[in-house]
């Protein structure tokens, strides 16, 4: 492809995000006196500190109870197989189809919220959660019951993905370190909490604020036009609605096209997408471990996954040290830290990860003592939490211009790795067996490793040649 070719690539991909996204909607480029500004203090930024950290909490448990039904289900594979006469390998697609509906319902879910605002969507997405999980609970047959898991999935991925723009609308660059790790570590933290966090998911009707810009604007020249009695008081948002159909179009293809044409952003998506492949399949491989070799029973085996907790725990508590990191790099950069300072963090995840799988594979055996393999997967939790804190920071940051489809293809992509990799994690670790499946696993991950260190040093040059990478 020529540098003319890139270019006109580049201008096409920008001018459909100009059209179909929010920096179209920036009123500072406008000039009509009927179009409605928010001043400083009706910015979603200028809220107290306290509020915003409120919301982040809220959206971030939302989070982790959505990722938490996504594992609960694993727990209850005996009593599915039992009633409903299904196999164990038909069982087990009770995670991998939640799973699926998480990575594709952002594809929908996203548009959307560009059109209706966050709250829209969380309300109608938790109420339609909320519903579709009677379904679930008295399903007559296996069909019923993985059709609705699937549509639970779909319906609560907005709690993975529009949440994500939520935190990114109140927070400005310099400050969303902290609050992102928040919420990309909550999905993670879910698979050990109680069903019953499920029903806070309520607080979000309560403690949310619409936060969405152009929404604001919108509500805005409702409310102008209500106390005026003007009708040309109007907000961009409004006149675009119509391209509701384009939208969601876009955003379906964009992500693909992405992945297809984008080798950096592929190989990311591709690390992620191993790595929670790899962290999914762990409800299937826990269980052989610690249930055939060491004689555990459920509540033990669930006991186990701690390990991977502490470790995420652990790597989150660092997050005031690569808060002054990126201080430091910003202004040794002119006040502006490049995108590849992000992935110096998935450095540190990509030697973690592959470490604590080699270090589980090689102490899986009977008379090594049952705390050793928990321990040994206190370093994949960290690296786990690094490699996503670092790749999502960077997705944003460095496709800037298309991020809501960078996240969208790293969705689609990671959520279709986690709902294929437990289908055989049975049939590996019984050919296998726990030493020689666990130190497959991790030679996987080993291989992805050197990727953050590759594009630190050059991903600044390949993003000069990219279609869709901020410059």
């Amino acid at each position: 492809m020529t540098s003319t070719e890139k270019d006109n690539g580049r201008q096409k991909v920008l001018a459909e995000d100009k059209e179909n996204s929010s920096t179209s909607l920036d009123p500072l480029h406008q000039h009509d006196p009927f179009q409605t500004i928010l001043e400083e203090r009706e910015h979603p930024q200028s809220l107290s500190t306290a509020r915003k950290w409120i919301v982040v909490f809220v959206i971030s448990s939302a989070a982790l109870c959505v990722a938490s039904a996504s594992s609960v289900a694993a727990f209850a594979e005996a009593g599915v197989s039992r009633d409903f006469h299904a196999s164990k390998e038909v069982s087990i697609l009770s995670i991998s189809m939640f799973i699926e509906g998480l990575g594709l319902g952002p594809l929908l879910l996203g548009p959307l919220s560009e059109i209706y605002g966050r709250n829209a969507v969380y309300r109608v997405s938790y109420t339609l959660y909320f519903l579709f999980t009677f379904p679930v609970a008295f399903a007559p047959n296996i069909a019923v019951y993985l059709v609705f898991r699937f549509v639970t999935g779909f319906c609560g991925s907005a709690f993975l993905s529009v949440a994500g723009g939520s935190v990114s609308d109140l927070f400005d660059d310099s400050t969303v370190a902290s609050p992102m790790a928040l919420y990309t570590i909550s999905p993670f933290i879910g698979p050990n909490l109680d069903w019953r966090w499920t029903y806070y998911l309520i607080g979000l009707v309560l403690l949310v604020p619409e936060t969405y810009i152009p929404s604001l604007l919108k509500q805005k020249a409702e409310r102008l036009r209500a106390k005026t009695g003007d009708p040309r008081y109007w907000a961009p948002l409004e006149r675009q609605e119509k391209n509701i159909g384009r939208a969601i179009v876009i955003s379906c293809y964009r992500p693909f096209q992405l992945l297809m044409f984008d080798h950096m952003a592929f190989l990311l998506d591709l690390w992620t997408s191993v790595i929670l492949g790899i962290l999914y399949l762990t409800f299937q491989a826990y269980p052989f471990i610690f249930e055939e070799v060491h004689g555990f029973n459920t509540q033990m085996t669930g006991l186990s996954f701690l390990g991977i907790g502490v470790g995420m725990l652990m790597a989150i508590s660092t997050q005031p040290f690569w808060n002054r990191f990126y201080k430091r790099v910003a202004e040794e950069n002119n006040g502006k830290a490049p995108p590849e300072a992000r992935l110096v963090m998935g450095e540190f995840g990509g030697i973690l990860a592959p470490f604590g799988l080699f270090w589980l594979a090689f102490t899986t055996y009977r008379g090594v003592h049952w705390i050793v393999p928990i321990l040994a997967s206190i370093p994949f939790g960290a690296g786990t939490y690094f490699i996503f804190t670092s790749t999502f920071t960077y997705l944003v940051t460095a496709y800037r211009p298309i991020a809501a489809s960078a996240m969208a293809s790293n969705s689609a992509m990671r959520s279709t790795f986690a709902a294929a990799f437990p289908l055989f994690a049975g049939a590996m670790y019984r050919r296998l067996g726990t030493v020689g499946a666990t130190a497959l696993l991790a030679g996987l991950a080993t291989i992805l490793a050197p990727l953050p260190f590759i594009f630190r040093r050059i991903g600044a040059q390949l993003r000069q040649t990219s279609r869709f990478a901020h410059c």
